[in-house]
């Protein structure tokens, strides 16, 4: 039997290994590498590619400081974030509406919410091109209030789209939670005069803080390596990490520095999940 718990994971084990850690190797193989003279790499091994995140070089060839590539991190990490908190608010009452509703209205909503994700993520986002542009209902009513310009290849477009496509990641695991709530906790509330806002903050919110938890984790981190949003919606105008990488990989022919970019990308994923891993074991070390 103790064989068989050490040979039986051979199969998962080889999977991790050749799906996982040996993409996972040759990245960062490739980050270390010369960039090729027609494109691709030579191998080598050296940190230029790290370091031009960070600096360009002058005309004699001294290293100056540039924030371009900060400035697409750090727009990466706030749309990111702005959308995990937006997903967050709008979660919430919808997932407890629909904990709710009778069993089979509450079987045909989450239906309705994962409908999404049986269509095609293009499709999707080309739909937010037609929507917010000047001829899309939004882009109309928008400039019948006097707006001016196109609500296209903007910020707030992408941000409209990425919320748009990753809301049902929170919504789920919000309705989770929320589904497991004790309706006598709330009946108590209410015996004690509490009003909704006090019910909603003082006992709801808490209960389903790690449903909230999981969702923002399931949300930000593919918004962290987003390609369509900022490509569609943003017109290519608005870069962030994942159309970088993209980029390099593609018409910039710099492999090495994309390899590098999709591994600070890889780090920072990971540093979001390992500050989760440690939240969920103080939480339970706590109770």
């Amino acid at each position: 039997m103790r064989g068989f718990r050490v040979w039986g994971l051979v199969p998962a084990w080889s999977l991790m290994l050749g799906t996982l850690m040996v993409p996972l190797i040759i990245v960062a193989m490739v980050s270390v590498a010369d960039r090729g003279t027609y494109g691709g790499f030579d191998w080598a091994f050296n940190l230029l590619s790290y370091r031009e995140i960070l600096f360009s070089e002058d005309w004699d060839g001294n290293l100056a400081f540039d924030p371009k590539y900060l400035g697409i991190i750090g727009r990466t990490l706030l749309l990111a974030t702005a959308t995990t908190a937006i997903c967050m608010i709008l979660s919430l009452p919808v997932a407890y509406v629909i904990a709710t509703r009778s069993p089979r209205m509450k079987a045909l909503l989450i239906y309705l919410v994962t409908l999404p994700f049986w269509v095609s993520m293009i499709v999707r986002v080309y739909a937010w091109l037609i929507i917010l542009g000047n001829d899309g209902i939004v882009g109309r009513f928008w400039h019948w209030i006097g707006g001016e310009g196109t609500l296209l290849f903007t910020p707030g477009a992408m941000l409209v789209g990425m919320v748009y496509s990753y809301i049902p990641l929170m919504v789920l695991p919000v309705f989770a939670a929320i589904e497991k709530l004790d309706p006598a906790l709330l009946e108590a509330g209410a015996d004690l005069y509490a009003s909704r806002w006090t019910t909603a903050r003082r006992v709801i919110l808490p209960l389903t803080w790690p449903g909230l938890a999981a969702g923002a984790v399931l949300v930000f981190v593919p918004a962290l390596g987003t390609v369509l949003e900022p490509m569609l919606l943003g017109g290519g105008k608005q870069m962030m990490m994942g159309t970088l990488i993209q980029t390099q990989f593609g018409g910039g022919r710099n492999w090495p520095f994309g390899a590098a970019v999709a591994l600070v990308l890889l780090a920072m994923v990971v540093i979001v999940l390992v500050l989760n891993a440690r939240r969920a074991m103080h939480r339970e070390t706590r109770a």
